[in-house]
């Protein structure tokens, strides 16, 4: 199951580069999985101010999951002026598989789970990432369906009220993780500095925008709407798959079959994803948090604010490319102000008019979104796409 990565000048046919860009795309469902079926299991294992507190804690694993991708594998396909190529590191994901193994012997506890949760969805996400960028398909699937197959067994004997329904679920990521950690031929690119450092305040700042949403709401409107929030963002997470196959993608060249092949992909995830709502499917799935109050309307605004994202991704992936961190950076932390300002105020009009509830939210992140996609594509009609090399960006690789 060992995967060569093959050269960015190698040419696949199209046809069957369009296959496995769709089937590596489709194994990132599973990535997407697991903070919707850690809220189904807690759910049914937890009180519910346990799972209001689990519930910032997945999106706070998803923002070091965020953190860990930046690092390992946006910093260096950001890096102009190298190879740009990336490899799991083995000690990082030895650690996630011994903390997965852990919380496997351990009852079920939130505490310890809420601890455990940022360093295996971190793993997780790198994993993806590295398979992703590198083309690494074969061993990805293998992957993939480790992962899936431990949450919907977890996810099943969570209905059954079983005390270990975490277990298959934890199993499944240490798999998936070992799968990752496979040796490659290559060797890693050494990021640069001054790259590293853009890309992690970057992604820092954009990233911490969610979880102090979700805060803002536990504080505001309490246990149920958190838990709420966080399942509609992760069920709405879904879209986020061929997004951010696309950025990963095009971080490394600029493809417009792999735009063509996300977008189709986009489509076809809202319209499975108002399928599951209509026939009752996330009931089922979230239990009484769900059920609480409408999610209709919710979960159109949360699709349309992903789907927003689409516009966003292309002038931001060409700004990468050309080695324009900083200005990114800056325009980022412009942004998540903008958003995070936007947003926060849902929840008080909410409480204050008692129309609206999360919908004003994503409405908020909707808007937000789409003033995002026209200063990005501002600033790289000013900056242009082509990369621009400084004196120390110089070729050079080291093993990870």
């Amino acid at each position: 199951m060992t995967d060569a990565a093959p050269s960015t000048t190698a040419k696949r046919p199209h046809l069957g580069h369009a296959a496995l860009s769709l089937v590596t795309l489709a194994g990132g469902v599973t990535l997407a999985v697991i903070p919707a079926a850690t809220v189904s299991i807690a759910a049914r294992l937890f009180s519910v101010p346990e799972q209001g507190y689990l519930a910032v804690a997945v999106l706070l694993a998803t923002f070091a999951g965020q953190l860990g991708s930046a690092i390992v594998v946006e910093s260096r396909l950001s890096s102009a002026g190298t190879d740009r190529r990336v490899t799991f590191p083995r000690w990082f994901g030895l650690f996630a598989v011994l903390t997965a193994l852990v919380l496997v012997f351990v009852p079920p506890n939130a505490l310890i789970l809420a601890l455990g949760l940022p360093v295996m969805l971190a793993a997780l996400e790198v994993g993806r990432g590295v398979s992703v960028a590198e083309r690494l398909d074969r061993r990805e699937i293998f992957a993939s369906i480790a992962v899936g197959s431990g949450a919907l067994a977890g996810v099943l004997a969570g209905f059954t009220g079983a005390r270990w329904a975490l277990v298959p679920l934890l199993a499944g990521i240490a798999l998936a993780t070992l799968i990752r950690c496979l040796p490659v031929p290559h060797r890693s690119s050494r990021a640069h500095p001054h790259v590293l450092g853009w890309v992690l305040a970057d992604t820092a700042i954009s990233g911490a925008v969610a979880p102090l949403i979700n805060v803002v709401i536990l504080a505001v409107l309490g246990a149920h709407n958190a838990v709420l929030f966080t399942a509609l963002s992760t069920v709405s997470g879904l879209l986020a798959i061929p997004l951010n196959f696309m950025r990963l993608r095009l971080l490394k060249e600029h493809s417009r079959l792999d735009v063509v092949v996300s977008a189709a992909s986009l489509c076809a995830a809202v319209a499975v994803l108002v399928a599951l709502q209509l026939t009752g499917v996330f009931r089922c799935v979230f239990g009484e948090a769900w059920m609480s109050q409408p999610t209709l309307l919710p979960l159109l605004l949360a699709c349309a604010w992903r789907a927003a994202s689409l516009l966003t991704t292309l002038p931001f992936t060409a700004l990468r490319r050309s080695g324009a961190v900083r200005l990114l950076t800056f325009l980022r932390a412009g942004v998540s102000a903008m958003t995070l300002g936007l947003a926060a105020l849902g929840p008080w009009l909410s409480t204050a008019t008692e129309i609206g509830g999360l919908s004003t939210v994503f409405a908020a992140l909707l808007v937000a979104e789409l003033a995002s996609a026209g200063i990005y594509e501002a600033a790289r009609r000013r900056h242009g796409s082509e990369p621009r090399r400084t004196p120390e960006q110089q070729p050079g690789s080291v093993a990870l």
